[in-house]
């Protein structure tokens, strides 16, 4: 358990090829290829031990890598189809949207620690560990005695998913030549995707079973049972420091960014899930939670820039990124990308829930051709860019795609035929998919080898915070907007102002379950009213990713 690539008696020399240290290597390191697999030769003792990875083995990690995507798409979506059930057995609506945003709190708000500790630590152990955490926070959802431990069990779950991703990407990095390294990443979406689109389907099956709702987090303790062993024996040992001692390594580390950062998405996701109809938007308590939030998002980015307390190569954010042109506006386009996705994911299911009568398993069918259209378009992007290699083309399109589907989704209402939603849909997962992860490959082209940890930290901030954001405003749109229209079609009918909010919870409320046709009709389409407005934010996203494509230089990328 523990050696760093397998050794081979068989490798010729001539397949040995010296060329500029690849990510996380060191200078003394020449390099090997077998098929996709990037393998290391370290010089000890005055002459090159050559070792390399066989294929076998590369196919287990891959395993691993795609594995545990699976289960990081997986645990995003599962939570979209249980949140009634977990009202209705554990009450407390105001915690609700924690469910979902808790995940994605936990992962942006740590995923620039992780950035760093990938810089600093061994990435097998510190990818494990990721693992363990992803499984004790599912544990602490499935056997949540009440709606705050589901909260705090989603976030850690999350800080767990945060390390499990970056890891993932940092091993395809480090071990897959540059030519095949955007179909590699391209895959990890693929596979996210098939976790995404079987969340709301496993989650709805279990929430309808006798094993109940808490099996759809206990699920990630079988996954992970199953796959330990990959991880444990098959993933290689890697990393610049790994022969040094952790301690001052770990000691070096932004601990102050990495507090205002993790503080600085917790606030800003905590204001939006509690203002509004939770809370009035004038009362004191929010007040103070939205000054608090510009004041930490003010002291996090003086305390970055000056690095203050750290130093400009041990930042939590990587600011010597925004120098670059290219990288900035990848930052930008990942980000919208991720927003159009998102919203989709989570609010598409919404619009078929309550305009259909649809249960999850139905509702999962009928997101089919987003899911779909995301995993096929990001595998042919992977597949083609290093070919038709001016990848701003990508985004250009990308962009234009993506804001005709979202602009359509703006005008939907509860009579808009189920057909021409499936055509909205093709259209944003076709639109998002070719630049969902394009990023992390000519971000890696585009910046020096030594900082190839940093800018991978620095695309996902973009790509997690990018999801929290636009959910958490998606979550205060729809609860906020919803809320006000609803109360105001369904003015003198008698109904509280906690039987609209367990209605836009999930449906658990007399005026979807008993309600009369007629009474049922007027939620229906005051909801389907506020979920168009909500897809404004997927048309933003996608405006975004344009907006990269139209600003980025047209030149060709030397990807081979």
């Amino acid at each position: 358990m523990g050696p760093d690539i397998d050794s081979t008696s068989d490798f010729h020399t001539r397949d040995v090829v010296k060329m500029l240290p690849a990510a996380g290597h060191s200078p003394t390191e020449s390099f090997a290829f077998e098929g996709d697999c990037l393998a290391t030769s370290e010089q000890e003792a005055g002459g090159d031990t050559l070792v390399q990875m066989s294929n076998l083995r590369w196919f287990g990690v891959c395993v691993g890598l795609y594995s545990t995507a699976f289960l990081y798409g997986l645990d995003s979506t599962i939570s979209a189809s249980v949140q009634g059930p977990v009202l209705e057995s554990l009450g407390d609506l105001n915690l609700l949207p924690w469910i979902g945003t808790g995940f994605m709190l936990g992962s942006v708000a740590t995923i620039s620690l992780f950035g760093s500790l990938y810089r600093k630590i061994e990435v097998k152990w510190l990818y494990l560990g990721s693992i363990l955490t992803f499984e004790v926070g599912s544990a602490i959802c499935g056997a949540a005695p009440n709606m705050s431990a589901i909260a705090v069990g989603r976030v850690v779950a999350g800080i767990g998913g945060a390390g499990i991703y970056l890891g993932g990407i940092n091993y395809i990095s480090m071990f897959v030549t540059p030519a095949k390294r955007s179909f590699y990443t391209a895959l990890i979406g693929t596979f996210w995707g098939l976790g995404a689109i079987l969340g709301p389907v496993i989650g709805g099956a279990f929430a309808q079973s006798k094993a109940t709702w808490r099996w759809a987090f206990y699920i990630n303790l079988f996954f992970g049972a199953v796959t330990a062993p990959i991880y444990i024996f098959w993933f290689p040992r890697y990393g610049a420091h790994r022969h040094e001692k952790i301690l001052p390594r770990i000691k070096n580390i932004d601990w102050l960014g990495a507090l205002l950062n993790a503080a600085m998405f917790s606030l800003f996701v905590t204001s939006c899930t509690l203002s509004g109809s939770p809370r009035p938007w004038n009362s004191g308590s929010i007040i103070t939670l939205w000054v608090m939030t510009a004041v930490i998002t003010i002291l996090f980015a003086l305390q970055q820039w000056t690095a203050f307390l750290t130093t400009e190569e041990d930042q939590i954010f990587p600011v010597w990124c925004l120098k670059s042109r290219t990288l900035v506006l990848l930052y930008i386009g990942t980000a919208g990308t991720s927003a159009v996705m998102n919203v989709n994911i989570y609010y598409l299911p919404l619009y078929f829930q309550f305009t259909n009568g649809v249960g999850p398993i139905e509702v999962s069918v009928r997101i089919l051709p987003f899911v779909c259209l995301i995993i096929f378009s990001s595998l042919v992007s992977g597949t083609l860019l290093p070919k038709f290699n001016v990848y701003t083309a990508w985004y250009f399109a990308s962009g234009i795609i993506a804001l005709v589907g979202s602009a359509l989704l703006m005008r939907i209402s509860a009579s808009t035929p189920a057909r021409d939603i499936y055509g909205y849909e093709i259209l944003v997962g076709a639109g998002c998919g070719l630049t969902f992860q394009a990023a992390y490959a000519i971000a890696l082209i585009k910046s020096p080898g030594k900082k190839a940890t940093s800018v991978l930290s620095f695309i996902n901030v973009a790509q997690l915070g990018g999801a929290a954001i636009s959910l958490a405003i998606a979550g205060a749109l729809f609860h906020n907007v919803g809320f006000n229209t609803m109360q105001s079609a369904l003015s003198g009918r008698g109904y509280s102002s906690a039987e609209i909010h367990e209605a836009l919870g999930g449906g658990y409320s007399p005026i979807i379950s008993d309600s009369p046709p007629e009474v049922r009709a007027i939620a229906v389409n005051a909801i389907a009213s506020t979920l168009a407005k909500v897809y404004t934010l997927s048309a933003v996203g996608a405006a975004a990713v344009l907006l990269a494509g139209v600003l980025m230089p047209w030149e060709k990328l030397k990807m081979i």
